[in-house]
């Protein structure tokens, strides 16, 4: 676990898309730092749920925020929760993905999605942005993922989404130096979290065993607090990124993406038959 400095980036930190998995656990991890929480995500009951948990384990405050980021206005319900707070660490990872061929996806589904995956960091990042200027202190750090370094066939627009938040991320490293905030961009492979089986994935099928989240925030803070541009959580998803050609790294992933999409319509059509 890393602990981060109380000084730096508290007395308060919020975190998106807090009620499971990365988030969860980044809760979990700064909370142990002795910050105080902003709690957000859709799942009011399960925030709460936390924050009773984190209170009680590590004496810190909680608020909980239960709003759908993919909401065009739920920045306002954000801002007055969290207008009084001092605000200094903005962990920004809520996220989702649709997956399937381009032209079969829903244009309506894709839409919230992108609202979900790109504008909502886009509008945290202004947000807060201006606040963690003012104070001249602080950091923030952008959940991107190893999908957004090359487009992936039957997941574009998730791929797409996440290259997004790894180029403004890289940006506003340089961009918020003079200004004294810390930019980091983790880009984590597959790890151990609802949203793998969510979306098909079988772990024991991948062809690399998935990091836990307490590694992958672990390393995340760690190179938030030493103000690095980016990381990639995992040692062997670094060494994949750095020797595997982009054009193969596009074949491969697309071929397994394609491979779950077919199995879970399998899946769905034997059940389909099974019901009639």
């Amino acid at each position: 676990m890393k602990h981060i400095d109380k000084n730096r980036f508290g007395p308060w930190a919020v975190v998106t898309g807090a009620s499971s998995g990365i988030g969860k656990e980044f809760a979990r991890q700064i909370a142990a730092s002795g910050l105080n929480l902003v709690l957000v995500a859709r799942r009011q009951a399960l925030l709460e749920e936390l924050g009773c948990q984190l209170e009680k384990e590590f004496g810190v405050q909680y608020r909980a925020i239960g709003v759908d980021l993919s909401d065009e206005n739920f920045l306002e319900k954000v801002d007055a929760a969290t207008h009084d707070l001092d605000i200094g660490l903005v962990i920004s990872n809520a996220g989702a993905a649709t997956f399937g061929s381009f032209l079969t996806v829903d244009r309506t589904s894709m839409n919230r999605s992108l609202h979900l995956n790109v504008i909502a960091h886009l509008d945290m990042t202004h947000h807060f942005g201006q606040k963690l200027a003012q104070r001249r202190r602080g950091g923030l750090l952008l959940v991107s993922s190893t999908a957004g370094l090359q487009g992936i066939p039957f997941a574009a627009e998730y791929a797409a989404a996440k290259a997004y938040l790894l180029s403004l991320g890289e940006a506003l490293h340089v961009e918020f130096q003079k200004l004294g905030v810390n930019v980091t961009v983790l880009l984590p492979g597959a790890t151990d979290t609802p949203f793998l089986p969510a979306t098909g994935f079988d772990p024991a099928n991948l062809p690399i065993k998935p990091m836990s989240t307490k590694q992958c925030v672990a390393e995340g803070l760690a190179a938030l607090s030493a103000n690095r541009a980016t990381h990639i959580a995992g040692r062997i998803d670094r060494i994949m990124a750095a020797v595997l050609p982009r054009s193969l790294a596009i074949r491969m992933y697309g071929s397994m993406t394609a491979k779950v999409i077919a199995e879970r319509s399998t899946s769905a059509s034997t059940q389909a038959k099974r019901a009639n």
